[in-house]
């Protein structure tokens, strides 16, 4: 790797991705009588080997695992599932399933990357809002929405925009604490560290020079973005993207159609960007998502349910299915949901010690089992 920081790009598939629709157990006659409205034809599956294939949409997935750059992890989930979109999402955030935690797991893992804040966009999000699995007080992270334009008051020009800038350095100066509370204190530096990382990401822009064409969408432009800061070498280590919908309680079959082609073709635009540019060994990508869906279809879709599955990506990951497929067969199920096999946590914990470099216990809040043979190891 030349001595490059590791970098790791989170994408989170909001709603609960279908997991059986996703990497499918199409070579499995209990496939076919579970999924009996929206289980894809055997001739439509792209196939992995005789058992199981990508969805039809995943075709530049397909190509990248083909090149031995896409990991499939099956059967990641956390004991005692909970069905719900927001308790289950604030767990995979913060990797804490038995209690309520304001710490997310990025934002440890930043705080451990950069502890003396010397670089406020070690950690950057492209979407609305910072994600919770960011969020540390204390801990610089920027949110992105856009990054063409983005900069504090960039929109404006000459008398008005040294007014408005003056007005937000008076606003975020440093206080003495007894002249303001430690809320407002807080405010005062998250202020600051935006209009620091502001200026820093509003740079990256102009630098960049690529042929690959993203496509129009909020995703596709999303990892353009991380592509161009990326390049841009700013130091950032930790990017974060999402792409909601994946809630298919109904119409599942054209939903999720063209979910995966959004995905997909993002994800393979966003790897093909790096490699162009000899910057792509030093990237790799998790998908995840909050839950999995129940085994049998609703007539027109699939309801919340549990151990799903994940993807790591990059041209250091060693390519393949880890962990077994969870098993079809009612006696297997968890009260008709697929059977979690791994906790979430242990891949979280093979990225942090064999990518990122740092401990992943107090990260992950305990010591969890890693995956071995998932990651080639850093080159010194």
């Amino acid at each position: 790797m030349s001595g490059k920081n590791p970098v790791l790009v989170c994408l989170q598939l909001s709603g609960g991705n279908d997991y059986m629709s996703t990497v499918i157990p199409y070579g499995n006659p209990l496939y076919r009588d579970f999924r009996k409205t929206v289980g894809i034809p055997d001739d439509k599956v792209i196939p992995i080997n005789d058992t199981y294939g990508f969805h039809p949409s995943m075709g530049p997935i397909k190509d990248l695992y083909d090149r031995g750059d896409v990991a499939i992890v099956s059967g990641i989930g956390y004991p005692d599932p909970d069905r719900s979109h927001f308790r289950s999402m604030d767990i995979w955030h913060t990797a804490q399933p038995s209690e309520i935690s304001p710490e997310g797991w990025l934002g440890r893992t930043i705080r451990e990357i950069d502890p003396d804040k010397r670089n406020v966009v070690t950690g950057v999000s492209f979407g609305t809002g910072l994600p919770r699995a960011m969020y540390l007080q204390g801990t610089p992270a920027i949110s992105v929405s856009q990054l063409e334009g983005y900069g504090l008051l960039t929109s404006l020009a000459g008398e008005e925009q040294r007014t408005a800038l003056n007005a937000c350095t008076r606003m975020y100066a440093p206080v003495e604490f007894d002249e303001a509370s430690m809320i407002m204190h807080h405010i005062k530096q998250t202020g600051r560290d935006a209009m620091t990382g502001a200026d820093i990401l509003r740079t990256a822009p102009p630098l960049y020079d690529s042929t690959i064409e993203y496509a129009n969408n909020p995703l596709a432009q999303s990892l353009r973005g991380i592509a161009q800061v990326h390049l841009a070498d700013v130091g950032t280590r930790i990017f974060y993207a999402q792409i909601g919908g994946f809630d298919v309680h109904g119409n599942q079959i054209a939903t999720q159609a063209t979910l995966w082609d959004t995905v997909s073709r993002a994800v393979a635009d966003f790897f093909d960007d790096l490699k162009e540019h000899d910057a792509a060994e030093e990237v790799i990508m998790l998908i995840f998502t909050e839950f999995g869906r129940r085994v049998r279809d609703n007539g027109n879709g699939t309801d919340h349910g549990s151990g799903g599955g994940a993807f790591l990506i990059g041209e250091q990951i060693k390519g393949g299915m880890y962990a077994d497929y969870p098993s079809l067969a009612p006696e297997k199920q968890l009260s008709g949901d697929l059977q979690a096999s791994h906790d979430f946590r242990s891949l979280y914990a093979t990225v942090l010690d064999q990518w990122v470099g740092v401990n992943p216990d107090p990260i992950v809040n305990g010591h969890f089992d890693q995956f071995d043979g998932l990651l080639r190891p850093l080159a010194a």
